[in-house]
C-alpha cells in the first residue's frame, strides 16, 4: 500500500508541474500558438498532464541505477543511467501518441517539421529536452521528493486525501474527455483525416474573441457554435494551407 501512495503522490507531482510547464512553453515559445494566447495544454481539462505523472514516476524508477557500477567510471555511468531514462521517456511519449493517432485519429502534439522526428510524435530536439530534465531532477529534485513520498507513504490522512479527491477528479475528466474525443473520432474518419487536438482549441478561442465570447480556460471546447463547425473550419483551413504549399 505504501509502494502505491508514494507514486501515486508522484505522479500528481509530475503531472501537475507538466501542466505547468506546457502551458508556458505553449504561450511563450510554441510555434504553434504564434498570438500567444494562454491555452489548456493536454488531453484533459484539468491542470495535469498524466505523461508527464509518468514520467516522473519512471524517472523515480530509473534514479536506482545509480547504486550500479556499470563501468568503474562515476561519471559514465550517470552518463549511461541518463540515457537509460531519456530512452525510456521518450519510448512512452511515443507510445502514448502512437496510441491517440491509432485509435482515435488525434494529434496531441505536432513534430513533424522538426528535424529527425519519427512520424511527428518523438524527435532528437525533445528527446535532449527529456534528457535535460531529468537530469535536473536527479540533482536537484529526486532526494527532497523521496523523502517527502516516504513521508506520505507512511500515513498522511489528508495528503492521502487529497490524492483520492485529485484521482478522483481526474478520472471523471478523462471519461469526459473520452467521450468529446469520440465526436473528433467520427469528424476525423468521415472526412479521412487526423485533427491536431490544440489547433481545433486555438480555432474555438480565436472564435470567442471574435464574437466577444466569454472563454472558459478550463473548458476549451465550449461554444456556442456546434463542435463539428469548428472541425469543418479547421479542416478548410488545413486544405488552404496545403494548396499555398503545393502552389509555392
Amino acid at each position: 500500500m505504501a509502494f502505491i501512495i508514494k507514486y501515486a503522490f508522484l505522479f500528481l507531482v509530475g503531472s501537475v508541474t507538466g501542466w505547468l510547464i506546457e502551458l508556458f512553453f505553449r504561450r511563450f515559445f510554441s510555434s504553434a500558438n504564434p498570438e500567444r494566447k494562454w491555452i489548456n495544454p493536454g488531453f484533459c481539462t484539468g491542470p495535469y498532464l498524466p505523461l508527464y505523472g509518468t514520467g516522473l514516476c519512471v524517472m523515480h524508477a530509473l534514479s536506482s541505477l545509480d547504486k550500479i557500477n556499470f563501468t568503474g567510471s562515476t561519471v559514465v555511468n550517470y552518463i549511461i543511467m541518463f540515457a537509460i531514462m531519456s530512452v525510456t521517456i521518450t519510448a512512452i511519449e511515443f507510445a502514448s501518441g502512437w496510441i491517440h493517432l491509432k485509435f482515435t485519429k488525434v494529434r496531441l502534439w505536432d513534430y513533424s517539421e522538426r528535424w529527425g522526428n519519427v512520424m511527428g510524435l518523438i524527435c532528437p530536439k525533445f528527446s535532449l529536452v527529456w534528457t535535460i530534465l531529468c537530469v535536473g531532477y536527479y540533482f536537484l529534485l529526486h532526494k527532497p521528493l523521496s523523502s517527502a513520498a516516504e513521508w506520505i507513504a507512511e500515513g498522511n490522512i489528508l495528503v492521502i486525501f487529497t490524492l483520492g479527491l485529485f484521482y478522483g477528479v481526474m478520472i471523471v475528466d478523462i471519461v469526459v474527455s473520452i467521450n468529446l474525443v469520440s465526436k473528433i473520432k467520427e469528424f476525423a474518419i468521415r472526412n479521412n483525416v487526423v485533427v491536431k487536438y490544440e489547433e481545433i482549441k486555438l480555432n474555438i478561442l480565436n472564435f470567442k474573441n471574435k464574437q466577444k465570447e466569454k472563454y472558459h480556460f478550463f473548458l476549451p471546447f465550449k461554444t456556442s457554435r456546434p463542435l463539428s463547425e469548428h472541425l469543418n473550419e479547421w479542416k478548410k483551413t488545413m486544405e488552404e494551407k496545403i494548396k499555398n504549399r503545393i502552389g509555392k
